[in-house]
C-alpha cells in the first residue's frame, strides 16, 4: 500500500471537541489522509461558546512543527484558529521553508499548499478570537501565501477591513451578490483561489420555491460562479468550517485541484451535516466519515451545482423547464460520426443513438438535414454537437413520432461561450431538448448538472487523439464513482477504440459507451464491427449487480 498524504492542521484545541483539531482530524480520516494536529491555542469552550482563549507559546508552537518537519513533511498545511501574531508568523516561515525546494518551473502551490481557514470567532459566540494585530498579520503574512482561502461572508468583510452587514437589505431569500466583488478583492491581496462559504448567508430558493440552498461562491484560476447544494436541516453545525477548509487541504493533498477540492469539500461537509449529533445544550459537532461521496442511493451527500458566471444554475431558476430525459440505447452503444454518409452507416449497421460532429462550418446544412432525415427514418436518437443554433432554427419534422426529442450535446467550452440570449434560448426550448454535456473533471459535473442536463458524458476515459486534452483519463475508477454520484444517467466517452475497451469500462456501470474511431471510416465495416462491439457489453443483470454493489473510493 502506498503511503498516506500528510497534511499539518495548525490549529485550535476545541475543549467541546466539536470544531478545531478535532473537526479536522475526522475530516482527514474521512479522505484518507494522514493528518498530523498542531496546537495553536487552547479554549475552554462548550457546545455553547468560548470561555477562554490561551494562545500557544512561541517556543513550544516552534518545538511541534520542528519535531514534524524532520519526519513528516506535509503536502498541504490547513490553519484554523492561531491565536497570535507570533504563530501567524511561523506558519508563514514554514510555508517559505518547503516552496524554497519546489523545483525549477514548478508550482510552488503544489511543492506545498497553504489553506487558510481565518478563524475569528466561534459562531456560538464567546471570547474573540482574533485582535486586530492579529487580523492584519493574517492579511500580510498569510493571505499572499495562501492556495485557498475559506471565509463565510462575515469572515470575509473583516479581512477587508468592511463593516460586518446586518440583516440582509433585500431579505433571508436574496442572492448574496457581494460575494464575488469579495472574492476578487480577496484575490487582490494575494490568495490564488478563495471560496466564500454561504452558511451565513441568504439562500436561493430551489427550483420548487421551497428548498433554500447554501450559496458559495468559488473563485479559482479553472472555474468560478456559484457552488450551490439544498441546505442540510438541522441545528447541529459546530465544526463546518474546519470540517470544509481540512477537506480542501486533503483532497489537493491527493491530488486535485483547487476547484475539485473546493466540491469534495463541499460534499464532505455536507455529509458531516447530515450526521451531525448532539452533545451539550448548544449545537452539537458535525461528523465528517468515510463513504461521504458514495452517492444519494448509499448514504452520501449528493453532488453540488455549479453555475455559469454570476448567475445562479440553471436549475435553480424559479422558471427552468427541465430537459427531456435521455433514454439510453438497448445496445449501449452511442456513435459519433463526423458526416451524413459515415452516420446512415452506423445507422445502417444497428445504431440507435447516433451524434454528428460536424466540425466545419462550410458545408454544415446538408449533413445536418441528411443526418436528421436518417435518424428520423431509422427510429434513432440524434445528437448535434457544436451547432446547436443552427439545429434549433430548424422548423420541426411534420412526420416525427409525438415523442420525438432533438439532441444537443454541447462542451464546456461552449457552455462558458453562451451569452444571456443564447442560455434565455436554450432554456426556452428545453421541454423539446435532451441536452448532453461533455465533462472532464469534477467541477465540470457539478456545473453539467447545474445546468439541468440530460446526461453527462465523462472523458476522456482513455487517452484520446480525436481531440486535444489538457485532462488526464479519467479511468475505471473515476467513472464508476461518476455513475455512482450522478442523478443523471452517465455515458463513458474517449479513447473507446476496441471491443475489450468496451467491455472493461462496461463493467462500470455507465448508461451508454461512445465510439468514435473504433467504428471506422468505411460504411462497409460498420456492421461486422458493431456486432463485435455489442458482444463485448456487460450483460443488463450484472450491470443491475454493478449498480447495486459496492460503491467506489475517492475519485483521482
Amino acid at each position: 500500500m502506498s503511503p498516506r498524504p500528510i497534511i499539518w492542521s495548525i490549529a485550535g484545541l476545541d475543549t467541546a471537541g466539536g470544531a478545531g483539531l478535532s473537526a479536522d482530524q475526522r475530516a482527514a480520516d474521512a479522505l484518507g489522509v494522514h493528518l498530523c494536529p498542531v496546537a495553536a491555542a487552547l479554549t475552554a469552550q462548550h457546545s455553547q461558546g468560548v470561555e477562554a482563549v490561551f494562545p500557544v507559546p512561541e517556543a513550544q508552537l516552534e518545538a511541534q512543527l520542528q519535531a514534524l518537519a524532520e519526519d513528516l513533511p506535509p503536502e498541504a498545511i490547513k490553519t484554523g484558529l492561531l491565536g497570535s501574531v507570533a504563530a501567524v508568523q511561523a506558519v508563514a516561515r514554514w510555508v517559505d521553508h518547503f516552496r524554497a525546494r519546489t523545483p525549477a518551473g514548478q508550482d510552488p502551490h503544489r511543492q506545498l499548499a497553504l489553506i487558510v481557514d481565518p478563524v475569528l470567532g466561534a459562531s456560538a459566540g464567546g471570547s474573540a478570537f482574533a485582535s486586530a494585530s492579529v487580523l492584519q498579520a493574517c492579511r500580510e503574512w498569510l493571505l499572499p501565501r495562501a492556495t485557498v482561502l475559506t471565509p463565510n461572508r462575515a469572515e470575509a468583510q473583516r479581512l477587508l477591513g468592511l463593516p460586518a452587514d446586518g440583516p440582509h437589505p433585500h431579505g433571508k431569500e436574496a442572492v448574496d451578490t457581494d460575494l464575488p466583488a469579495l472574492a476578487r478583492r480577496l484575490q487582490a491581496l494575494g490568495a490564488r483561489s478563495v471560496v466564500i462559504t454561504g452558511g451565513d448567508a441568504p439562500s436561493a430558493p430551489g427550483a420548487d420555491g421551497r428548498r433554500p440552498h447554501c450559496l458559495d461562491w468559488l473563485q479559482t484560476p479553472h472555474a468560478q460562479g456559484w457552488l450551490t447544494a439544498p441546505r442540510v436541516d438541522t441545528p447541529h453545525h459546530h465544526g463546518t468550517g474546519c470540517t470544509f477548509a481540512t477537506g480542501v487541504a486533503a483532497a489537493w493533498a491527493l491530488g486535485h485541484v483547487e476547484a475539485d477540492a473546493i466540491v469534495l469539500a463541499n460534499l464532505l461537509t455536507r455529509h458531516a451535516l447530515m450526521q451531525a449529533h448532539g452533545a451539550g445544550r448548544g449545537p452539537g459537532p458535525v461528523k465528517a466519515r468515510p463513504g461521504f461521496d458514495a452517492g444519494p442511493q448509499a448514504g452520501g451527500a449528493p453532488m453540488p451545482w455549479l453555475g455559469l458566471g454570476e448567475a445562479l444554475p440553471w436549475a435553480l431558476e424559479p422558471r427552468f423547464t427541465a430537459f427531456a430525459p435521455f433514454a439510453p440505447p438497448a445496445d449501449r452503444l452511442y456513435g459519433i460520426l463526423p458526416d451524413a454518409p459515415q452516420l446512415r452507416g452506423a445507422l445502417g449497421a444497428g445504431l440507435r443513438c447516433v451524434q454528428l460532429r460536424h466540425k466545419a462550418c462550410e458545408g454544415l446544412m446538408p449533413h445536418l438535414l441528411g443526418s436528421i432525415d436518417a435518424a428520423a427514418q431509422a427510429g434513432a436518437q440524434l445528437f448535434v454537437n457544436d451547432h446547436w443554433r443552427e439545429a434549433l432554427a430548424l422548423p420541426p419534422k411534420v412526420d416525427a413520432a409525438p415523442t420525438y426529442r432533438l439532441g444537443l450535446h454541447l462542451g464546456q467550452e461552449d457552455l462558458l461561450a453562451l451569452g444571456p440570449a443564447d442560455q434565455a434560448l436554450l432554456q426556452a426550448e428545453a421541454g423539446r431538448l435532451i441536452l448532453g454535456l461533455s465533462s472532464h473533471s469534477l467541477w465540470e459535473l457539478a456545473r453539467a448538472l447545474g445546468c439541468g442536463a440530460s446526461y453527462v458524458a465523462c472523458g476522456p476515459v482513455l487517452a484520446t487523439t480525436t481531440k486535444d486534452m489538457p485532462w488526464r483519463p479519467q479511468g475505471e475508477r473515476n467513472l464508476r464513482w461518476w455513475v455512482a454520484q450522478s442523478p443523471v444517467p452517465v455515458v463513458a466517452i474517449g479513447g473507446l477504440l476496441t471491443p475489450e475497451d468496451l467491455a472493461r469500462f462496461s463493467a462500470c456501470g455507465p448508461a451508454a459507451l461512445c465510439v468514435v474511431r473504433g467504428l471506422g471510416s468505411n460504411p462497409a465495416d460498420m456492421p461486422e464491427r458493431v456486432a463485435a462491439m455489442r458482444a463485448a457489453l456487460t450483460p443488463p443483470a450484472e450491470r443491475i449487480a454493478i449498480a447495486t454493489g459496492p460503491q467506489p473510493v475517492l475519485p483521482l
